[in-house]
């Protein structure tokens, strides 16, 4: 099938909404994440906002999957890819904030063993129990 449309008229647009992406950020991570951000800014002038406009104010805005089913993707990914620590830690915290249980979250790393390797599975399982705990304690979660 030829059309005479060009590319840019046959793509879907992206959104992306800048503010709304801050309000989501808001929503979805805590202030220990957020605190990392000026540094970065300090690093790369622009890149935080870039990253949070993006990801939190287009990506996440898409229709498709909710937030939770976004979190279990995010749990996967950043587990199979390893060396993220920190930002598995802040993911497995978000998962908690939009509604995922503690097990549901323990379960996705049981669930990741066979597909990744048990070595990573367990790896990204000491980072959600870590963060998890901490969870605890700042909040009950």
């Amino acid at each position: 099938m030829t059309t005479n449309r060009t590319l840019s008229e046959q793509l879907t647009q992206a959104r992306l909404d800048r503010e709304e992406g801050y309000r989501l950020l808001d929503v979805l991570q805590d202030e220990a994440t957020q605190q990392a951000l000026p540094g970065i800014e300090q690093i790369v002038p622009g890149y935080a906002d870039w990253i949070i406009t993006a990801l939190f104010g287009g990506t996440y805005l898409r229709e498709g999957l909710s937030l939770r089913d976004r979190q279990l993707v995010n749990l996967a990914a950043l587990t199979a890819l390893g060396g993220v620590d920190p930002q598995l830690a802040g993911h497995v915290k978000t998962s908690l904030r939009v509604g995922m249980t503690r097990e549901e979250v323990l379960e996705v790393f049981v669930h990741l063993a066979p597909y990744i390797g048990v070595p990573k599975a367990l790896a990204g399982l000491r980072v959600a129990a870590a963060a998890l705990a901490d969870a605890e304690q700042e909040g009950g979660q």
